[in-house]
C-alpha cells in the first residue's frame, strides 16, 4: 500500500521529522489505523506485528480528526 492511499489525520506535511513527516497516523481505505513513529522495545510483540512510539499529542490530533 502507498502513502498516497492513505488518508493523513496528523501532521502538516512540512516535513518535520526528515523526508519522512513522522510521527503521523493514518486511516486506510477500509478504516484501520496505520501508525508512523519510532520504533519501540517496550516488548517483543508475535511475529508479524511492530511496535511504534508516538506522542501523546499525535494520538490525540488522530482522535479529533476522526471525532472522537
Amino acid at each position: 500500500m502507498a502513502r498516497e492511499e492513505l488518508t493523513r489525520l496528523t501532521g502538516n506535511g512540512n516535513g518535520t521529522c526528515g523526508e519522512d513527516d513522522c510521527p503521523n497516523v493514518y486511516r486506510t481505505a477500509s478504516g484501520s489505523i496505520v501508525v508512523q513513529g519510532d520504533v519501540s522495545d517496550a516488548f517483543t510483540p508475535p511475529q508479524g506485528e511492530g511496535l511504534v512510539e508516538i506522542p501523546e499529542s499525535v494520538f490525540r490530533e488522530a482522535g479529533r480528526a476522526l471525532g472522537w
